[in-house]
């Protein structure tokens, strides 16, 4: 596991999620936040995540690991230096409440293990970054499925959006926001995070009450 400070999330970046909980697409890049301990490594290990509050959601992600402080023009080729395809766990029912009153996400998006992050890969570059898809497999079965190319607010202008605004610097890491098909997790879930067809996380789900 490297070292990670700032964990920075993007909300409803890609159209088809947004519809299937029925959100607006917004205008600008929509960031909230993780503790940097929410941040967890897997390697066919076990996850424990709370149980206690209703359903826990799984929103599969592409993730970026910066290497060096943000300066504006940076290409997002120099700003990373590696992937990996995360989970951004979420308790679903605690951020309905949460967004009814207009309180901030913290606790339906921060709980202790709500960032797994599969193993870091080379980052190669904005060139390619849509030539792959990326997938979550559920109990061996996929659940969703992918691609760069469909964000709405792509990988430049996000890194833009938070380095101007929030400041990027060496350790922080970016979830880009998840595709459609996300859902709830049961106790005892195995699950497979993979980038172009090679599986670089697992681990199995135990939800504590």
């Amino acid at each position: 596991m490297v070292d990670i400070r700032n964990v920075y999330c993007v909300g409803r970046n890609y159209r088809l999620h947004a519809a299937e909980l029925g959100n607006e697409v917004p205008a600008s890049p929509m960031i909230f936040m993780k503790p940097s301990h929410a941040a967890v490594s897997l390697d066919n290990a076990r996850l424990p995540v709370t149980g206690s509050q209703g359903d826990v959601h799984f929103e599969m992600e592409l993730v970026f690991y910066v290497a060096r402080p943000f300066e504006s023009g940076i290409s997002p080729d120099d700003l990373f230096s590696h992937m990996t395809v995360g989970l951004d766990l979420t308790l679903r029912g605690v951020q309905d409440v949460l967004k009814a009153k207009g309180h901030p996400w913290l606790p339906a998006k921060g709980f202790r293990n709500s960032a797994p992050l599969g193993r870091w890969l080379p980052f190669s570059g904005m060139s390619t970054l849509d030539q792959a898809d990326f997938t979550l497999l559920l109990n061996g079965v996929e659940a969703q499925r992918g691609n760069a190319g469909d964000m709405v607010f792509g990988l430049r202008e996000l890194a833009e959006f938070v380095g101007e605004r929030y400041g990027l610097g060496a350790g922080d890491v970016l979830f880009t926001g998840t595709p459609a098909g996300v859902g709830s997790l049961k106790d005892g879930d195995r699950f497979e995070l993979r980038w172009d067809g090679q599986t670089i996380g697992s681990g199995q789900v135990s939800l504590e009450v």
